[in-house]
């Protein structure tokens, strides 16, 4: 019998939903904030070095807090130069919030927003048809390469549009965090369809390896409270499990005994730590800076 799980990406208002709620219940911009507070002058020192105009692409752009950001150090190194800004991102909805949050933010005289409604798949097509191979200063790709139905491919083709002093940096899951553990247990047994893939750190690290890339990796500590997801019936929990598994309704759908087995797996230290009366899912994050 066809299994009643399908895909949180069937639903994207229910996945906007869970992933804001993500966001609040984990340390996982926190944690990116302090990489860029603390690394990422170091890593785009000398990107703009001769250059009237800096180019930057954000592959997955989301709402844009992270890009805001980078863009605030580079505006710090490279004071009063130019800057492009591309945003590449599917959502509406996360674009809509994107220009709300450059609309609410002073100092972006010298950056020009350009938005792209599309994948990076549909971009590097359209590029591709249009005969265009704009070269960047910077790329960065937060939390997206999950989304990719190609990683490799993905990697080479931006990694491919790199200037020669340019850096290409990823963040996504470490291979020490409990998504790790988690996905490679279960993944084989949860709706994912094509929307969506598993990869970490390692899977990045193999890539660029076997591409001959140099590259710097940098571990970013960061955990997400899930306790409310060993609460039954509670709204919070459920859109959690959703997410934590990339099911829709995934404590309404899945099969009894698969259920009963990520609960438990969640809850081990290979996944989580309980502290204070809290489980803490370990969320932890790799930074990956890739040399031209």
């Amino acid at each position: 019998m066809a299994s009643p799980m399908r895909s949180l990406f069937t639903d994207p208002a229910r996945y906007l939903q869970s992933f804001r709620l993500f966001l609040a219940n984990s340390t996982e911009h926190q944690c990116m904030h302090g990489f860029i507070q603390r690394h990422l002058p170091a890593v785009i020192a000398s990107i703009g070095n001769g250059k009237s105009t800096i180019n930057i692409l954000s592959v997955g752009g989301g709402a844009g807090e992270i890009d805001l950001l980078v863009l605030s150090k580079v505006q710090a190194r490279y004071p009063g130069v130019p800057i492009n800004n591309d945003v590449i991102e599917p959502s509406a909805d996360q674009i809509c919030k994107y220009k709300e949050r450059v609309a609410e933010t002073s100092n972006l005289e010298n950056v020009k927003f350009t938005w792209h409604v599309e994948t990076a798949y549909e971009y590097e097509s359209r590029m591709n048809a249009e005969k265009k191979s704009k070269k960047w200063d910077f790329i960065h790709m937060v939390q997206m390469l999950y989304y990719v139905k190609d990683v490799p491919a993905t990697i080479r083709y931006f990694h491919s549009l790199l200037e020669a002093q340019a850096k290409l940096l990823i963040i996504l899951v470490s291979e020490t965090s409990g998504w790790e553990n988690l996905w490679k247990k279960y993944g084989s047994s949860l709706p994912l369809d094509d929307l969506c893939s598993y990869v970490s750190s390692a899977d990045i690290k193999r890539i660029l390896d076997s591409a001959g890339l140099k590259y710097q990796v940098h571990e970013l500590p960061s955990s997400m409270d899930i306790t409310s997801c060993f609460v039954e019936g509670n709204k919070d929990g459920e859109l959690l499990l959703d997410f934590l598994t990339e099911t829709c309704e995934f404590s309404k759908t899945a099969p009894p005994e698969l259920k009963r087995q990520v609960m438990e797996e969640l809850r081990k230290p290979e996944c989580s730590e309980e502290r204070d009366g809290k489980v803490l899912f370990n969320n932890n994050l790799s930074v990956i800076v890739i040399e031209p």
